[in-house]
């Protein structure tokens, strides 16, 4: 892969980090209103809002360790390389999905694996 389509997709990769943590810090200057909820469907409200915050906020967590695994490998010269075959990550892959781990092939795989393992 050639440094300008690395350095592109790196861009990226700190440009979703960024996005993420803007986000993350504009939801934690709403607040959750503390003051107490008279109405049932306005405590109710409150509730649902709050899980989905939890929600998202995990699954941010969980993309944003991706993104710096992805960076780490960058610094030790591994990035675009599978970590279960040690073949190159396709371009296009990587591409589209900047904090890939595996190659297209083990992916595929995997997932084989864990749709078997789920009717089981």
């Amino acid at each position: 892969m050639d440094k300008k389509t690395l350095e592109e997709i790196k861009q990226e990769l700190l440009n979703q980090k960024e996005t993420i943590l803007s986000s993350a810090r504009e939801k934690e200057n709403l607040g959750i209103v503390s003051e107490e909820l008279s109405d049932t469907v306005d405590r109710s409200s409150a509730e649902t809002d709050r899980n989905l915050m939890l929600k998202i906020k995990d699954r941010d967590s969980k993309l944003l360790l991706k993104i710096d695994q992805a960076l780490k490998k960058f610094d030790n010269n591994t990035y675009g390389v599978c970590d279960e075959c040690g073949n190159k990550i396709s371009v296009g892959r990587l591409k589209a999905r900047p904090m890939a781990e595996l190659c297209i092939d083990c992916k595929e795989e995997r997932e084989k694996e864990e749709l078997s393992d789920a009717v089981e």
